[in-house]
């Protein structure tokens, strides 16, 4: 009886019909950079034969069209996208995504293991192939409340998992150069192993501590400087481009043939209306190529060069023995998917119907106290308040600095300044912490908007111009189990739900897709200037990104890695 392996070899050989022929087309060699007019044989799950013709079981015609191999999301986070990893996989892997590395780090801080557990059994019945990367810094600092704590031994049953490939993002860049004992557990542990990085502006010597642990790759960088000194100190930088990190366009100067092994492409963050609006990895290569980027640079950097970094062996080019993770494009330039197959099955509505459901968790994960209109109160102080300072593009803020109006004994809101209150509120029923401040760039001119999606602890954070508004949109999020709100004179302007631990739908990613177009419309109607002001929102709580942020816990100086007294 012929073996798999036999019949492939055979396949390729040209002795038997390979399972499925791609005839009349061209495939962009990435090792080369040439365009070669070939069949593509395709038995089972991998390529088995090139630059020849091919008989196939079944064959397509794919004349003027152009392959390439599927691209790899190298950093994400699937709960951003506000949709379980099932509807994740039926959104973005028509797009040409074939593989995605995701770190789970948002569900593991509000369910802990159980998260990662949900993640991992998803990733094993999705058509694309999903990679879990283990959440590193659950909780992510000591500044907020976390509704979980992972340490390494949490982590160790999951390190040989088939779909594992090390650990994620090291956020907490300060204990890893100050020897934090606990970051020291978990580094010493995946020693030999992948460690992904996260370590915004670091350089010089601190930089050089932090690569001393073992971490090789960075999707934090915001200029063309920074990534420079990075890669020449031997790290993988990975380019970002999402709903709010929007890095593409500084990064465009090191996109180039030569610096091409050293780079791959991630999205962090990006929700299904951007992506059906834009597209995914797709929307970055044909941007960077629009911007004068080399083909053969942008399209290494999104499949070969990211299999390498990531020791992904079996994909990235489109070569016998490879995996069959292949895009059919109409141009390099357009870089528009036509047909994409995963593992050599062709992407059909058919075949998503053939995965086994996995139970949804976590819906009830929303256990904030009822809160009023006084909770918002700011005490009047004496000189300049500090305000977090957004920034149009970047989850980097800035710390800045402004003498409020006073109202009675409160600090208020200077609309003529853009400067609206922000509040956290603690959600995980741990402790009722509720911390006020505020914030510059939003737009708003009344109401408010709340989520239950505030990285990485996910409390509830709000931010608005009337405090009973900014009290019925955080209470409201109780209500639905978590999600987004938006309120205009005390009225529910827009919202969606988010039961799965307060951070994805249950439903189609088209119907999120829907709602987030009349939730965006809802905050514009408030004056909201920014492109994606929930998501926006949803890095406000963030202490690992400089300069000025909020937790639960107060007001953070992200410099000096301590609260604001």
């Amino acid at each position: 009886m012929t073996t798999k392996l036999e019949r492939l070899i055979d396949q390729g050989v040209g002795r038997v019909p390979a399972d499925i022929v791609l005839k009349g087309g061209s495939f962009f060699d990435l090792a080369t950079g040439e365009i070669v007019r070939s069949d593509i044989a395709i038995g089972a799950d991998r390529i088995v034969g090139t630059s020849g013709d091919y008989k196939g079981e079944t064959e397509i015609d794919i004349s003027g069209r152009t392959v390439v191999p599927g691209f790899i999301d190298t950093h994400l986070h699937i709960e951003s996208s506000l949709v379980i990893p099932h509807e994740f996989d039926r959104c973005v892997l028509p797009y040409g995504v074939t593989t995605a590395i995701c770190d789970p780090h948002e569900i593991a801080n509000v369910l802990g293991a159980e998260g990662i557990e949900f993640f991992l059994e998803s990733a094993l019945e999705t058509i694309m192939d999903i990679r879990v990367q283990l959440s590193s810094c659950v909780p992510a600092t000591h500044l907020e409340t976390s509704g979980a704590d992972l340490p390494i031994e949490s982590l160790l049953p999951f390190r040989h998992h088939p779909k594992v490939i090390g650990l994620a993002e090291f956020m907490n860049f300060p204990g890893v150069i100050h020897k934090d004992p606990v970051c020291m557990a978990k580094l010493a542990v995946f020693q030999g192993g992948h460690i992904d990085g996260h370590a915004p502006l670091l350089s010089g010597n601190d930089l050089n501590g932090y690569l001393s642990a073992g971490i090789r790759t960075e999707h934090e960088c915001t200029t063309a400087a920074e990534a420079l000194e990075k890669i020449r100190k031997g790290m993988h930088i990975l380019v970002r481009e999402g709903s709010v990190s929007k890095d593409l366009a500084a990064l465009i100067p090191i996109i180039t043939e030569r610096l091409s092994p050293y780079l791959a492409l991630c999205t962090d963050d990006r929700n299904p209306l951007d992506i059906a609006e834009q597209g995914h990895l797709d929307h970055m290569i044909r941007t960077a190529i629009a911007n004068g980027v080399e083909p053969l640079a942008i399209y290494r950097a999104a499949s070969i060069s990211a299999a390498r970094a990531f020791g992904l062996r079996d994909r990235g080019l489109v070569a016998p023995g490879w995996r069959a993770d292949l895009v059919v494009l109409d141009s390099l330039e357009s870089c528009r998917a036509e047909m994409v197959f995963s593992a050599g099955r062709r992407v059909t509505d058919a075949l998503f119907s053939t995965r086994r459901q996995v139970a949804p968790i976590g819906l009830d994960s929303v256990k904030a106290r009822p809160v009023n209109a006084a909770h918002f109160g700011v005490p009047a102080k004496d000189g300049e308040t500090s305000v977090i300072g957004v920034m149009p593009g970047k989850i980097i803020t800035e710390h800045r600095r402004y003498r409020l109006p006073v109202k009675g004994n409160e600090t208020s809101v200077d609309l003529a300044n853009d400067i609206i209150k922000v509040a956290v509120i603690e959600r995980h029923g741990k402790n009722g912490n509720h911390a006020n401040g505020f914030v510059q760039g939003f737009g708003l001119k009344k109401g408010a908007i709340a989520s239950t999606v505030g990285h990485d602890s996910h409390n509830i954070c709000v931010v608005g111009v009337d405090e009973d508004d900014m009290a019925r949109a955080a209470n409201r999020l109780g209500e639905i189990k978590g999600g987004f709100v938006v309120v205009e004179d005390g009225k529910i302007t827009g919202e969606i739900a988010l039961p799965v631990a307060g951070l994805m739908s249950i439903e189609p990613y088209e119907t999120v897709r829907d709602t987030l177009h009349h939730l965006r419309k809802a905050a514009f109607a408030l004056g909201a200037t920014l492109e994606e002001p929930f998501l926006q929102l949803a890095f406000l709580p963030l202490p690992v990104i400089p300069h000025l942020k909020i937790s639960d816990r107060g007001m953070v100086d992200v410099d000096k890695f301590a609260l604001i007294g």
